[in-house]
């Protein structure tokens, strides 16, 4: 049988993506093409995913369709019989995956919304509508191949069968590889621009409460998070969330107001808050806030920049180590605090980085430098805005090199396990076509790849 290969983790941008503009571009007329159980694909799916494809490699032959097909049948399988397991997903799983798909999207659009929604046609409550029940879809997939897949466990008798099946020229080459350790350092303000801060904090505080001015109106003019200040339902808003979600000075202070009630001044470390609860269910709130940052100046920076370079002077000198400096000085809200310092590469899970990957800066910051060595201080934004800097430890380097049993091992399990992962869900797939319903369109029915599915089903019955 032809691989089933299940593409269960793209990103939701492709998704995003596609089908809005896709919605804007009715070229296709639609049909379905496929039905599987209780569910059924459509040709402009196909179509979708092959155009965005094709985007992405200009030279994939028109048969391609055959395979992402055969993709999409595997996970409608996996949605249908996720339903009818009753596997759950929930909204507020959906509202926070979209929320941050949205957010990477707007990354593209330096975090504009007016300039995201001009290029999409919609407000952004309308893409997030246009694949609300797509990514619903999604994650039931995964949750049901999860659920597929849990007991797949990799020996390293296996990984080492599965390294050793490899034709020697086929291996693949692996570039350039580098680990890293960080300091990420905010910038602290004076006392002089906190003061400020915290004046047009009060003074909005007392516009709402005092005046009777609209919070929403306020928020959307003065708020220092945009991105809730620019909110489709209303400025400031920040939709429904569960406990935990929130800083703990802000979440101690919205669980204790009542419906409609605004909050006193709270500070916490992003800056001076004010919040009105809207709802709340049980521990799921709904509030927005307006958020006032204390202005970091040009003094403040360069002050910052001289500290960390006095910090890297002393690693270099061997007067302190950049473990003792990571907790000193590291912003206990990044991924490498509670981790030595260490960036994981979030693609891989891992430590490593191919040198092409990382961020410009990053890169001159540790070119020339031995393991050990830290590079100067790099100054850079946050996604919210906030200008910080990092130092940069360069922890070792590899050479580019053919995978390698012993130097990749990770790598090469990683691997091994995905493939058993695999087989595992392909067996599951034609066990399962035996008792549930296919139907393929005849303009499909050539695929090679489609037929084995077709002749299980004719064999019972289907």
């Amino acid at each position: 049988m032809t691989k089933i290969s299940v593409l269960l983790s793209a990103t939701l941008l492709c998704l995003l993506s596609t089908q809005v503009q896709a919605q804007q571009e009715k070229a296709i007329i639609d049909r379905v093409i496929a039905s599987i159980g209780g569910e059924i694909i459509l040709l402009s799916e196909v179509e979708e995913q092959f155009s965005y494809a094709k985007s992405q490699q200009k030279d994939l032959p028109d048969e391609y369709r055959c395979v992402i097909l055969q993709n999409m049948i595997v996970q409608k399988m996996l949605v249908n019989q996720g339903k009818l397991d009753s596997v759950k997903v929930t909204d507020i799983e959906i509202e926070s995956q979209l929320g941050a798909r949205v957010d990477r999207l707007l990354g593209y659009f330096n975090q504009d919304p007016k300039a995201l929604e001009e290029y999409y046609g919609q407000t952004i409550d309308q893409i997030k509508e246009t694949t609300r029940n797509d990514l619903h879809n999604q994650l039931l997939a995964e949750r049901m191949q999860s659920q597929i897949t849990d007991k797949a466990t990799i020996t390293p008798s296996e990984v080492k069968v599965f390294y050793g099946n490899i034709p020697r020229d086929s291996l693949p080459y692996f570039n350039a590889e580098v680990e890293i350790r960080e300091i990420v350092y905010k910038p602290k303000v004076s006392e002089v621009e906190r003061d400020k801060a915290r004046q047009k904090i009060d003074d909005l505080r007392q516009r709402i409460v005092d005046s009777g001015d609209d919070f929403a109106n306020l928020a959307k003019k003065y708020s220092d998070d945009t991105g809730s200040a620019n909110a489709p339902t209303g400025g400031g808003d920040l939709g429904w969330q569960k406990r935990g979600t929130f800083v703990p000075e802000f979440e101690a202070m919205v669980y204790k107001l009542e419906k409609n009630q605004i909050s006193p001044v709270v500070q916490t470390e992003f800056g001076f808050h004010i919040i009105e609860l809207l709802e709340r269910r049980g521990n799921l709130i709904h509030c927005r806030h307006i958020l006032v940052k204390a202005e970091v100046t040009e003094t403040d920076l360069q002050a910052a920049e001289k500290l960390m370079d006095s910090v890297r002077t002393f690693v270099m000198a061997k007067n302190m180590t950049f473990s003792q400096a990571v907790k000193l000085y590291s912003d206990k809200n990044t991924q490498s605090f509670n981790n030595d310092g260490i960036v994981t590469n979030q693609q891989s899970g891992n430590s490593f980085f191919e040198v092409a990957d990382l961020d410009t800066d990053v890169f001159f910051s540790i070119d020339g430098l031995a393991p050990g060595d830290v590079g100067k201080p790099v100054a850079f934004r946050a996604p919210d805005g906030t200008q910080m800097y990092r130092l940069v430890q360069l922890q070792s380097r590899t050479k580019p090199h053919k995978a390698d049993l012993k130097r990749d091992y990770n790598k090469i399990q990683k691997a091994a396990l995905e493939q058993k992962k695999s087989t595992f869900t392909e067996k599951w797939v034609l066990e399962k076509l035996k008792t549930t319903y296919l139907s393929i369109a005849p303009m499909f029915q050539k695929c090679p790849n489609l037929q084995e599915l077709m002749e299980i089903q004719d064999q019972t019955g289907k």
